[in-house]
């Protein structure tokens, strides 16, 4: 049986969003509380299903993408044909452009930031702090510690899984066939690049999701520093006490930064003031200053385009490329430093476009089973219930076995009433 709830839409499924416009529609509407519907069973194990494929992606082989779109398009299906069978053709609707709305946000947001990663990388920024690294002849408890202190400290300004992936290449040139050093040096940098990322909202997708809601300011993430701090540093002790002291072979190895690979560091930085200042100043969502940059960045990847057109690398090094079809321009051409000539769509091509899919697919199913109130319902039981400190002390255990873009996307839906120490306590 179908039971009417009070509750109206902005409240249990997007009351997050700003737009006050699409909220004054759903005002209007009554919420169908679907937790003991046929369609809401079937969409719990559609979910369920879909989420076993993405926990079996590396088994499988099955982009973890997928099988969240395909149920996130099933979960809504439902929604819909329910809603309508009640005569009413417009919640579903406009639940499902407020989840398209969060997506968008976290969508740009996210894609800019990669494609900064990504020029900056190919820029050769990232190769150099890796050659000096591995050329300095430190030993390997000096490699532990420094690796897993850059990783603290990149975390919180480039995303933690591209900083730990990056100075894992470090530990491996260095540690070579020390299966040992590598193993406990790469957990080590895992462990710091996930607790640098807590104390900033550009450090983890779930920081980002807090400080985009309003829900903790800028400012206020620092905070976490020292927490921060201590879940690195203890186990980061324990796990040095096993490194010896002895120093690894020497690695001769040469990278050079090709032209505009610093300026390009500087544009990130100064994007990332802009997001900020959109956010804590002006009062707009911060996708707005990542977006700007994002266009700053092009601006100057044209100046780099046009540049190696003028100056490009002498003809021997060019010997064999192949014309390319799009604006009539080689290919491979090199750069008088060597470099490929820049194109600036090969940083966006190059973006996680699975992991950006695979947050589309999950930001859409959570939202649909909001829709048909089994968030509500767990915010009642988990928040009204055990209260808020138990209730975020289990979705922190939680998120160690279920991804947690989902579990912070859900808490997010589900708004409990909670103080800043809270929030911050889920975040962390």
């Amino acid at each position: 049986m179908i039971h009417l709830s009070p509750r109206v839409l902005l409240a249990s499924t997007a009351t997050l969003s700003p737009w006050s416009v699409l909220a004054s529609e759903a005002s209007s509407s009554t919420m169908l509380d679907l937790t003991g519907h046929w369609a809401g069973f079937a969409a719990l194990a559609v979910f369920f299903v879909a989420y076993g494929l993405v926990i079996a992606e590396e088994t499988l082989h099955l982009r973890k993408s997928k099988p969240v779109m395909v149920a996130a398009g099933i979960i809504w299906v439902l929604v819909a044909v329910v809603y309508a069978q009640h005569g009413d053709t417009h919640t579903a609707e406009i639940a499902v452009r407020h989840n398209l709305l969060e997506f968008a946000e976290l969508f740009l947001f996210l894609l800019a930031a990669m494609t900064y990663i990504n020029a900056m990388d190919e820029r050769g920024v990232f190769d150099l702090l890796r050659v000096k690294l591995v050329t300095q002849g430190y030993s390997l408890r000096t490699i532990f510690w420094i690796t897993g202190a850059l990783a603290f400290v990149i975390s919180p300004v480039a995303d933690n899984l591209t900083t730990a992936l990056l100075l894992a290449t470090v530990v491996i040139a260095v540690g070579g066939q020390n299966r040992k050093f590598v193993g406990v040096a790469c957990i080590n940098i895992v462990i710091a690049a996930n607790a640098g990322g807590a104390f900033s909202p550009f450090g983890d997708i779930t920081t980002l999701m807090v400080w985009q809601k309003g829900l903790v300011q800028f400012g206020q993430f620092f905070q976490l520093f020292l927490p921060a701090v201590v879940n690195w540093m203890v186990p980061a002790f324990i796990m040095s006490l096993a490194v010896g002291k002895e120093s690894p072979d020497p690695v001769h190895e040469q990278a050079v930064l090709h032209h505009g690979g610093g300026v390009i560091v500087g544009l990130f930085l100064f994007t990332i003031v802009m997001a900020v200042c959109a956010h804590n100043f002006l009062h707009l969502p911060p996708v707005m200053g990542m977006m700007t940059g994002l266009g700053l960045l092009k601006f100057y990847g044209y100046y780099l385009k046009r540049r190696d057109h003028f100056f490009p690398a002498p003809p021997e090094q060019n010997l064999g490329d192949t014309a390319l079809a799009l604006e009539g321009e080689p290919s491979k051409q090199k750069a008088r430093d060597g470099a490929s000539q820049y194109n600036i769509f090969k940083s966006l091509e190059r973006a996680e476009w699975d992991t950006l899919m695979f947050f589309y697919g999950v930001i859409l199913c959570v939202g649909g089973l909001g829709t048909m109130g089994y968030l509500a319902m767990g915010s009642e039981l988990m928040y009204g219930q055990l209260g808020p400190t138990t209730a975020n002390i289990l979705i922190g255990f939680l998120s160690a076995v279920v991804d947690n873009i989902p579990v912070m996307f859900a808490v997010l839906a589900m708004r409990p009433d909670m103080d800043l120490g809270q929030w911050l306590l889920v975040t962390l």
